[in-house]
């Protein structure tokens, strides 16, 4: 199928960083021309008072905790997840973890998001992957790797032998499949739930197999004296003491960092995924973000899970990114556009996929989002920076049309993929046998 959007005005992210109104044709899943003259395709679509902008890109989410929105507010990240999080997770089934990948990507849809990093839970992974499959979300996904913590509840603690035996047969069965649109990554939760034996061997693999780790670090100032307490040395020194920070390592968080281990995510190349409302509400802190883009630091943009949040929403992620860091480092620290790139360009490069991915470039994956410009607080419009629309003003509700891979997936208020209703109806029977499985009073 062949879509044009005609008299858009278009953020393109590359490499001139160039913004113009014109047209954008996509045929199959590949942008195909940019700024041409064409006037007909199978779908045309008048954008006129609308923006074309690359699809959003998320690389840290928990897809099988959506379900768990509201289930565990107001708490403390340790507690978070001794008390709510794991016992829950630990109760999930096949079908509850398919409705809660569902769900979060039905609502990533809304929000112009088109892909994601998404770190699963212990078992049932084959499920969130089916449903990432099944409603044509783009994802680099694991399971999550836990086989050390005396918190961590019998339901979900494993043997090493047996998380990696079941880590290579995801990998092999998932890797590279729904047309290209599903990667596979190896997800040791963080340090104070996995051996050293079985972090070695997650590098190891990581190296023979080429793809992706994607873990925690750095959270939370409690997390971090237990590794220091229990391996001798700071969160990220001790990755790298292990030999696991490079281009292929994904932290989320890196909120308790010094300036040494900067110098070593910066060096290493490894990527930092901020997630700002997540830091905020589990009281873990505000991660030094210009800091690390002063010392070149790789870092991109995300939600995180729903019940640490409570939202999936890129749009509250951007326009926070940006607002936290002013008052400590003044209000030109964090400037839109800058913002705008790690929410696009910033995700790519912690996918793998800035050749694919991030910019609306011919010969890129047709992964688009087109918003609109025309609420009332987006008004009035004249001589505004887009990259100020997009982070300071805009709202996922103002998505009129999210496509991933060519696929129209979320327009005019419908999700083309995803029955909404039949979704919202099955997360709620599932959520209240979930609870009672795991013992907790909702």
């Amino acid at each position: 199928m062949s879509i044009l959007f005609k008299n858009a005005l278009v953020v393109t992210m590359n490499e001139r960083r160039e913004v113009f109104t014109g047209q954008v044709y996509v045929e199959g899943n590949r942008i195909v021309e940019v700024n041409g003259n064409r006037e007909e395709a199978d779908k045309v679509v008048d954008a006129t008072g609308q923006a074309l902008i690359p699809g959003l890109i998320q690389p840290h989410i928990h897809l099988c905790q959506t379900i768990f929105r509201g289930c565990a507010d107001d708490m403390e990240l340790l507690d978070w997840l001794k008390l709510r999080i794991w016992p829950l997770e630990g109760a999930h089934d096949a079908d509850s973890i398919y409705y809660s990948a569902l769900l979060g990507c039905g609502e990533l849809f809304q929000g112009g998001t088109t892909a994601i990093i998404d770190m699963e839970t212990v078992h049932h992974t084959d499920s969130a992957l089916q449903a990432i499959t099944d409603c044509g979300m783009r994802a680099v996904a694991g399971k999550v790797m836990m086989d050390w913590g005396r918190s961590v509840p019998q339901t979900l603690l494993e043997d090493t032998d047996s998380s990696v035996r079941e880590s290579v047969r995801l990998l092999e069965r998932w890797h590279n499949t729904a047309g290209g649109r599903l990667h596979y990554a190896f997800s040791p939760r963080f340090v104070v739930s996995c051996t050293e034996e079985l972090l070695v061997r997650v590098r190891d693999l990581s190296r023979h197999y080429g793809v992706m780790v994607h873990t925690h670090a750095s959270e939370n100032r409690g997390e971090t004296s237990l590794v220091e307490r229990e391996r001798g040395m700071q969160n990220v020194r001790y990755l790298e003491h292990l030999g696991l920070t490079g281009p292929r390592l994904v932290l989320a968080h890196c909120i308790h960092v010094d300036d040494s281990e900067l110098d070593i995510l910066a060096a290493s190349g490894t990527k930092v995924v901020h997630c700002p409302s997540s830091n905020l509400k589990l009281g873990s802190g505000i991660a030094p973000i210009p800091k690390m883009l002063e010392k070149a630091v790789d870092v991109s943009i995300a939600a995180d899970g729903a019940p640490c949040n409570n939202n999936l929403d890129m749009f509250h992620e951007m326009r926070l990114a940006a607002l936290i860091q002013k008052p400590i480092y003044g209000p030109t620290a964090m400037p839109a556009k800058k913002v705008f790139e790690m929410a696009t360009l910033g995700g790519a490069k912690a996918m793998g996929l800035e050749d694919e991915l991030g910019s609306i470039e011919v010969g890129k994956k047709a992964d688009l989002a087109l918003v609109s410009l025309a609420g009332l607080h987006n008004s009035p419009a004249h001589a505004v920076d887009i990259y100020a629309q997009l982070v300071y003003q805009l709202k996922s509700n103002d998505v009129l049309l999210t496509m991933v891979d060519g696929r129209v997936v979320w327009e005019g208020g419908v999700l083309h993929s995803i029955n909404s209703q039949e979704i919202k109806l099955r997360c709620q029977r599932a959520i209240t046998q979930l609870s009672h499985r795991a013992g907790i009073r909702l």
